[in-house]
């Protein structure tokens, strides 16, 4: 295997490592694998290393046995019905930029209190800290319990940003009225995929 493909490969694998889940679409855009033929003949190459499943007519890609073993992840990751809570928060890390400080599932404690949350992900942009919540069909109370946490989070430190990911404009309305108070940015899914 020549240095160039392997290179390729390891960036791939490196990336399903950190997002657990991707479609070829969020591979394309984070690694460049030419026109979209090529990009399937790359991905049929990594077979050993990757499994998939068919959602909705798009592969997602996941790593099998081996691909974990080549780049050291501990997550063993299998088809789930979470797919899109996956999806979502993957495609605004795309949308940002892809920051280097990301980091997903992350419990958020305030020392001597009861306050604890986790973010879908976490990451650091201009010296503020913006926590990921995915909005996938979640009940509005269970999102509404989620957004006290940050109020009462915002006593001790107001400098964060909450990011919500949803699907409609009404749950966007709604989430943004929610939040009052804190300083939020609410995206729909299709305005960033």
């Amino acid at each position: 295997m020549n240095i160039e493909k392997e290179k390729r490969q390891e960036a791939i694998l490196l990336s399903l490592k950190k997002l657990d889940f991707l479609t070829r679409d969020q591979i394309e855009k984070l690694h460049p694998l030419g026109q979209t033929r090529n990009a399937q003949r790359i991905l049929r190459d990594m077979s050993e290393y990757l499994s998939f499943f068919v959602n909705e007519r798009k592969k997602v890609y996941y790593l099998n046995k081996e691909g974990r073993e080549r780049v050291e992840a501990t997550k063993v990751r299998k088809k789930t019905p979470l797919i899109y809570h996956y999806l979502m928060r993957n495609d605004l890390y795309i949308n940002q930029g892809r920051p280097s400080s990301w980091r997903n599932e992350m419990k958020i404690k305030i020392p001597d209190s009861k306050i604890s949350i986790v973010a879908d992900a976490v990451f650091i942009k201009n010296k503020i800290h913006h926590f990921v919540e995915v909005d996938y069909r979640q009940s509005m109370s269970s999102n509404a319990t989620k957004v006290r946490k940050y109020q009462q989070l915002s006593e001790f430190n107001p400098q964060f940003v909450v990011m919500w990911i949803t699907l409609t404009p009404y749950r966007k309305k709604k989430l943004e009225s929610m939040c009052n108070g804190l300083n939020v940015q609410v995206y729909l899914w299709d305005d960033i995929k």
